[in-house]
Protein backbone atom coordinates (compact mmCIF):
# COMPACT_ATOMS: atom_id res chain seq x y z
CA UNK A 1 0.00 0.00 0.00
CA UNK A 2 1.24 3.67 -0.75
CA UNK A 3 0.27 6.94 0.98
CA UNK A 4 0.10 10.34 -0.17
CA UNK A 5 1.24 12.81 3.01
CA UNK A 6 0.18 16.47 2.20
CA UNK A 7 3.37 19.22 3.20
CA UNK A 8 2.65 21.60 1.22
CA UNK A 9 1.07 24.39 3.04
CA UNK A 10 2.45 27.44 4.34
CA UNK A 11 0.94 27.31 7.81
CA UNK A 12 -0.01 30.79 8.47
CA UNK A 13 -2.07 30.32 11.74
CA UNK A 14 1.34 29.17 12.90
CA UNK A 15 3.11 32.18 12.30
CA UNK A 16 5.90 33.29 13.20
CA UNK A 17 7.28 29.92 13.50
CA UNK A 18 6.81 29.18 9.66
CA UNK A 19 8.16 32.18 8.25
CA UNK A 20 11.27 30.51 7.89
CA UNK A 21 10.35 26.40 8.03
CA UNK A 22 7.63 24.46 6.32
CA UNK A 23 4.65 23.64 8.69
CA UNK A 24 5.51 20.03 8.66
CA UNK A 25 8.73 20.65 9.86
CA UNK A 26 7.73 22.45 12.80
CA UNK A 27 9.74 20.30 15.53
CA UNK A 28 7.33 18.13 18.39
CA UNK A 29 9.61 16.57 21.13
CA UNK A 30 12.55 17.31 19.15
CA UNK A 31 11.64 15.90 15.74
CA UNK A 32 9.53 17.06 12.57
CA UNK A 33 5.94 16.54 13.50
CA UNK A 34 5.81 14.74 9.65
CA UNK A 35 8.59 12.43 10.88
CA UNK A 36 5.71 10.86 12.97
CA UNK A 37 3.25 10.84 10.41
CA UNK A 38 5.79 8.61 8.78
CA UNK A 39 7.07 6.46 11.41
CA UNK A 40 3.40 5.80 12.41
CA UNK A 41 2.89 4.42 8.21
CA UNK A 42 5.84 2.28 8.86
CA UNK A 43 4.64 0.89 11.78
CA UNK A 44 1.61 -0.78 9.59
CA UNK A 45 3.30 -1.77 7.01
CA UNK A 46 3.08 1.26 4.45
CA UNK A 47 6.96 2.24 2.98
CA UNK A 48 6.24 3.76 0.34
CA UNK A 49 4.96 7.91 0.19
CA UNK A 50 4.37 10.70 -2.08
CA UNK A 51 5.18 14.37 -0.14
CA UNK A 52 3.20 17.11 -1.68
CA UNK A 53 5.71 20.31 -1.04
CA UNK A 54 5.67 24.11 -1.64
CA UNK A 55 6.76 26.16 1.11
CA UNK A 56 10.46 25.87 1.59
CA UNK A 57 10.13 22.76 -0.40
CA UNK A 58 14.45 22.00 0.06
CA UNK A 59 13.67 21.59 3.76
CA UNK A 60 12.00 18.72 3.44
CA UNK A 61 14.44 17.11 0.83
CA UNK A 62 17.36 17.63 2.65
CA UNK A 63 15.59 16.34 5.73
CA UNK A 64 14.29 12.91 4.08
CA UNK A 65 15.96 12.53 0.97
CA UNK A 66 14.77 9.15 -0.83
CA UNK A 67 13.48 7.79 2.47
CA UNK A 68 16.63 5.29 2.72
CA UNK A 69 17.64 6.75 5.98
CA UNK A 70 14.14 5.88 7.55
CA UNK A 71 13.95 2.26 5.21
CA UNK A 72 10.94 4.61 3.14
CA UNK A 73 10.74 5.03 -0.10
CA UNK A 74 9.86 8.81 -0.43
CA UNK A 75 9.08 10.24 -3.79
CA UNK A 76 8.03 14.15 -4.11
CA UNK A 77 5.52 16.47 -6.31
CA UNK A 78 6.62 20.01 -6.01
CA UNK A 79 3.72 22.37 -6.80
CA UNK A 80 4.84 25.89 -7.99
CA UNK A 81 0.99 27.37 -8.00
CA UNK A 82 -1.01 25.09 -5.10
CA UNK A 83 -3.60 23.03 -6.24
CA UNK A 84 -5.44 22.26 -3.06
CA UNK A 85 -5.39 18.95 -1.06
CA UNK A 86 -7.68 16.54 -3.30
CA UNK A 87 -6.00 18.77 -6.68
CA UNK A 88 -2.58 18.21 -5.32
CA UNK A 89 -2.99 14.20 -5.09
CA UNK A 90 -4.53 14.10 -8.73
CA UNK A 91 -1.03 14.82 -10.07
CA UNK A 92 0.25 11.35 -8.63
CA UNK A 93 -2.64 9.76 -10.13
CA UNK A 94 -0.30 7.48 -12.28
CA UNK A 95 1.25 6.68 -9.13
CA UNK A 96 -1.44 5.29 -7.21
CA UNK A 97 -3.30 1.99 -8.46
CA UNK A 98 -4.68 0.15 -5.47
CA UNK A 99 -6.15 1.17 -2.32
CA UNK A 100 -4.31 4.31 -0.91
CA UNK A 101 -4.29 6.23 2.30
CA UNK A 102 -4.03 10.57 2.77
CA UNK A 103 -2.93 12.07 5.89
CA UNK A 104 -1.78 15.36 6.79
CA UNK A 105 1.86 16.03 7.27
CA UNK A 106 1.24 18.38 10.23
CA UNK A 107 -1.15 16.12 12.42
CA UNK A 108 0.10 14.41 15.17
CA UNK A 109 -1.27 10.94 15.51
CA UNK A 110 -1.09 7.22 16.27
CA UNK A 111 -4.05 6.14 14.44
CA UNK A 112 -4.39 2.40 14.16
CA UNK A 113 -4.43 2.78 10.28
CA UNK A 114 -4.64 -1.48 9.54
CA UNK A 115 -8.01 -1.38 11.43
CA UNK A 116 -8.87 1.56 9.40
CA UNK A 117 -8.14 -0.12 6.33
CA UNK A 118 -9.97 -2.89 7.22
CA UNK A 119 -13.11 -1.14 7.94
CA UNK A 120 -13.01 0.55 4.45
CA UNK A 121 -12.43 -2.61 3.00
CA UNK A 122 -14.94 -4.14 4.36
CA UNK A 123 -17.54 -1.53 3.53
CA UNK A 124 -16.19 -1.51 0.07
CA UNK A 125 -15.83 1.94 -0.14
CA UNK A 126 -14.80 4.62 -2.59
CA UNK A 127 -13.48 6.81 0.21
CA UNK A 128 -13.35 6.66 3.69
CA UNK A 129 -12.98 9.79 6.09
CA UNK A 130 -11.53 9.15 9.21
CA UNK A 131 -13.15 10.75 11.90
CA UNK A 132 -12.46 11.75 15.68
CA UNK A 133 -14.93 12.54 18.51
CA UNK A 134 -13.55 15.87 20.10
CA UNK A 135 -15.13 17.37 23.43
CA UNK A 136 -16.00 21.33 22.68
CA UNK A 137 -14.00 22.68 19.76
CA UNK A 138 -15.83 23.13 16.69
CA UNK A 139 -13.20 24.75 14.19
CA UNK A 140 -13.46 21.87 12.50
CA UNK A 141 -15.99 20.57 10.40
CA UNK A 142 -18.61 18.17 12.21
CA UNK A 143 -19.29 14.46 10.03
CA UNK A 144 -22.89 13.06 10.36
CA UNK A 145 -23.08 9.17 9.45
CA UNK A 146 -25.81 6.37 9.67
CA UNK A 147 -25.87 3.38 11.85
CA UNK A 148 -23.51 1.82 9.16
CA UNK A 149 -21.01 4.59 9.29
CA UNK A 150 -22.54 6.01 6.02
CA UNK A 151 -21.67 9.45 5.32
CA UNK A 152 -24.90 11.35 5.37
CA UNK A 153 -23.87 15.18 5.89
CA UNK A 154 -21.33 17.79 6.52
CA UNK A 155 -21.55 20.95 8.70
CA UNK A 156 -18.47 23.13 7.98
CA UNK A 157 -17.66 25.42 11.05
CA UNK A 158 -20.64 24.55 13.23
CA UNK A 159 -22.86 26.57 15.42
CA UNK A 160 -23.31 24.82 18.63
CA UNK A 161 -27.24 24.87 17.49
CA UNK A 162 -26.09 22.87 14.59
CA UNK A 163 -23.98 20.58 16.66
CA UNK A 164 -25.88 16.67 15.97
CA UNK A 165 -22.18 14.69 16.72
CA UNK A 166 -19.16 15.56 17.66
CA UNK A 167 -17.14 13.84 15.22
CA UNK A 168 -14.89 16.12 12.83
CA UNK A 169 -12.72 15.27 9.93
CA UNK A 170 -9.45 14.61 10.72
CA UNK A 171 -7.85 15.06 7.07
CA UNK A 172 -6.74 11.32 7.21
CA UNK A 173 -8.53 9.71 4.22
CA UNK A 174 -8.43 6.01 2.38
CA UNK A 175 -9.43 5.78 -1.25
CA UNK A 176 -9.66 3.47 -3.95
CA UNK A 177 -8.46 4.23 -7.00
CA UNK A 178 -11.80 5.11 -8.99
CA UNK A 179 -11.69 8.98 -6.48
CA UNK A 180 -9.37 9.91 -9.80
CA UNK A 181 -12.85 10.10 -11.57
CA UNK A 182 -14.19 12.42 -9.70
CA UNK A 183 -11.13 15.24 -9.07
CA UNK A 184 -10.80 17.31 -12.12
CA UNK A 185 -7.13 17.58 -13.65
CA UNK A 186 -5.44 20.73 -13.65
CA UNK A 187 -7.66 22.57 -11.33
CA UNK A 188 -7.35 23.58 -7.77
CA UNK A 189 -9.59 21.34 -5.51
CA UNK A 190 -10.53 20.57 -1.65
CA UNK A 191 -11.12 17.79 -0.35
CA UNK A 192 -13.49 18.69 2.29
CA UNK A 193 -15.03 22.06 0.23
CA UNK A 194 -15.57 20.12 -2.81
CA UNK A 195 -14.71 16.23 -3.42
CA UNK A 196 -16.64 14.97 -0.45
CA UNK A 197 -19.53 17.17 -0.66
CA UNK A 198 -19.75 16.21 -4.61
CA UNK A 199 -19.42 12.36 -3.70
CA UNK A 200 -22.66 12.65 -1.06
CA UNK A 201 -24.39 14.51 -4.12
CA UNK A 202 -23.61 11.39 -6.18
CA UNK A 203 -24.25 9.00 -3.54
CA UNK A 204 -20.99 7.71 -3.77
CA UNK A 205 -20.13 4.70 -0.96
CA UNK A 206 -18.08 6.78 1.15
CA UNK A 207 -17.81 6.05 4.98
CA UNK A 208 -16.25 7.42 8.28
CA UNK A 209 -14.35 5.50 10.54
CA UNK A 210 -14.20 6.82 14.30
CA UNK A 211 -10.87 6.32 15.47
CA UNK A 212 -10.61 5.71 19.15
CA UNK A 213 -6.65 6.68 19.34
CA UNK A 214 -4.93 10.17 19.51
CA UNK A 215 -5.36 12.89 17.29
CA UNK A 216 -4.62 16.43 17.04
CA UNK A 217 -4.37 19.12 14.10
CA UNK A 218 -1.40 21.20 15.15
CA UNK A 219 -2.50 24.46 13.09
CA UNK A 220 -1.93 27.14 15.83
CA UNK A 221 0.52 27.64 18.53
CA UNK A 222 -2.48 26.55 21.21
CA UNK A 223 -2.29 23.47 19.56
CA UNK A 224 1.16 22.62 19.04
CA UNK A 225 1.86 23.64 22.85
CA UNK A 226 -0.86 21.25 23.74
CA UNK A 227 0.51 18.40 21.29
CA UNK A 228 3.74 18.46 22.75
CA UNK A 229 2.29 18.40 26.08
CA UNK A 230 0.04 15.30 25.49
CA UNK A 231 3.49 13.85 23.85
CA UNK A 232 5.39 14.20 26.96
CA UNK A 233 2.95 12.79 28.93
CA UNK A 234 2.60 9.58 27.39
CA UNK A 235 -1.06 10.23 25.38
CA UNK A 236 0.56 9.34 21.93
CA UNK A 237 2.56 6.53 21.03
CA UNK A 238 5.62 7.91 19.88
CA UNK A 239 9.48 7.54 20.36
CA UNK A 240 11.05 10.09 21.99
CA UNK A 241 14.50 10.64 20.95
CA UNK A 242 17.07 10.41 23.88
CA UNK A 243 17.72 7.83 26.76
CA UNK A 244 15.49 7.89 29.36
CA UNK A 245 17.81 8.46 32.19
CA UNK A 246 14.77 9.01 34.91
CA UNK A 247 11.19 8.38 34.59
CA UNK A 248 9.62 11.33 32.04
CA UNK A 249 13.28 13.09 31.29
CA UNK A 250 15.10 12.18 27.86
CA UNK A 251 18.63 12.83 27.28
CA UNK A 252 20.73 12.94 23.81
CA UNK A 253 23.99 11.80 22.89
CA UNK A 254 26.81 14.32 23.41
CA UNK A 255 25.01 16.40 25.66
CA UNK A 256 27.08 17.78 29.01
CA UNK A 257 25.08 18.03 32.51
CA UNK A 258 26.66 20.43 34.94
CA UNK A 259 26.71 20.34 38.36
CA UNK A 260 23.77 20.84 40.72
CA UNK A 261 21.33 20.64 37.61
CA UNK A 262 17.48 20.27 38.21
CA UNK A 263 15.89 18.07 35.62
CA UNK A 264 12.10 17.73 36.15
CA UNK A 265 9.70 15.57 34.57
CA UNK A 266 8.69 15.63 31.65
CA UNK A 267 11.23 16.80 29.77
CA UNK A 268 13.62 16.13 26.86
CA UNK A 269 17.38 17.39 25.91
CA UNK A 270 18.47 16.82 22.91
CA UNK A 271 21.83 15.31 21.48
CA UNK A 272 25.18 17.85 21.72
CA UNK A 273 23.69 20.32 24.17
CA UNK A 274 25.21 21.79 27.33
CA UNK A 275 23.29 22.44 30.40
CA UNK A 276 25.47 24.85 32.48
CA UNK A 277 25.53 24.24 37.14
CA UNK A 278 22.41 25.48 38.56
CA UNK A 279 20.52 26.02 35.70
CA UNK A 280 16.93 24.33 35.98
CA UNK A 281 15.35 22.64 33.57
CA UNK A 282 11.32 22.39 34.45
CA UNK A 283 8.80 20.16 33.75
CA UNK A 284 7.27 20.01 30.02
CA UNK A 285 10.11 21.70 28.33
CA UNK A 286 11.81 20.27 25.16
CA UNK A 287 15.24 21.56 24.07
CA UNK A 288 16.69 20.60 21.02
CA UNK A 289 20.18 19.65 19.99
CA UNK A 290 23.19 21.74 19.65
CA UNK A 291 21.73 24.03 22.50
CA UNK A 292 23.33 25.69 25.33
CA UNK A 293 22.04 26.33 28.76
CA UNK A 294 24.24 28.64 30.75
CA UNK A 295 24.67 28.92 34.84
CA UNK A 296 21.77 29.84 36.42
CA UNK A 297 18.80 29.63 33.72
CA UNK A 298 15.24 28.56 34.86
CA UNK A 299 13.53 26.95 31.93
CA UNK A 300 10.29 25.25 32.63
CA UNK A 301 7.27 24.70 29.86
CA UNK A 302 9.60 26.01 27.14
CA UNK A 303 10.06 24.87 23.63
CA UNK A 304 13.40 25.35 22.25
CA UNK A 305 14.48 24.77 18.76
CA UNK A 306 18.25 23.46 17.62
CA UNK A 307 20.97 25.70 18.30
CA UNK A 308 19.81 28.35 21.12
CA UNK A 309 21.72 29.33 23.38
CA UNK A 310 20.28 30.98 26.34
CA UNK A 311 22.47 32.85 28.42
CA UNK A 312 23.19 32.91 32.72
CA UNK A 313 20.37 33.63 34.91
CA UNK A 314 17.30 33.61 32.57
CA UNK A 315 14.14 32.77 33.18
CA UNK A 316 12.15 31.55 30.41
CA UNK A 317 8.29 30.59 30.92
CA UNK A 318 5.70 29.58 28.60
CA UNK A 319 8.10 29.97 25.77
CA UNK A 320 8.44 29.18 22.00
CA UNK A 321 12.40 30.22 20.98
CA UNK A 322 13.42 29.60 17.20
CA UNK A 323 16.23 27.80 16.03
CA UNK A 324 19.44 29.79 16.06
CA UNK A 325 17.86 32.14 18.98
CA UNK A 326 20.33 33.74 21.69
CA UNK A 327 18.32 35.04 24.83
CA UNK A 328 20.77 37.43 26.78
CA UNK A 329 21.54 36.46 30.47
CA UNK A 330 19.75 38.02 33.23
CA UNK A 331 16.49 38.85 31.83
CA UNK A 332 12.71 37.17 32.02
CA UNK A 333 10.55 36.11 29.22
CA UNK A 334 7.10 34.98 30.17
CA UNK A 335 4.14 33.76 27.63
CA UNK A 336 5.96 34.90 24.59
CA UNK A 337 6.84 33.40 21.30
CA UNK A 338 10.57 34.36 20.85
CA UNK A 339 12.36 33.71 17.38
CA UNK A 340 15.45 35.69 17.34
CA UNK A 341 16.93 37.87 20.48
CA UNK A 342 20.45 39.05 19.77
Amino acid sequence: MKAFVMAAGAGTRLRPLTYAIPKPMVPVVNKPVIYYTLENLMRHGIYNVVLNLHHYPGMIRNYFKNGAQFDMKVSYSYEKKLMGTAGGVKLMEEYFDTTFIVMSGDGLTDIDLTKAVKYHKAKKALGTMVLKPVDTKFEYGVTLTDKSGKIVKFIEKPRWSDVFANTVNTGIYIFEPEIFKYIPKGEFYDFGMQLWPELLKKKKKIYGYVMDEYWTDVGNLTEYRQGIRDALDGKIKICIPGEQIKPGIWVGKGTVIGKNVKLRAPSVIGANCFIGKNAVIGEYTTIADNSRIMNGANIKNSILWSDVEVLKNVTLDNCIIGSGAKVKEDISVFEGTVLNIE
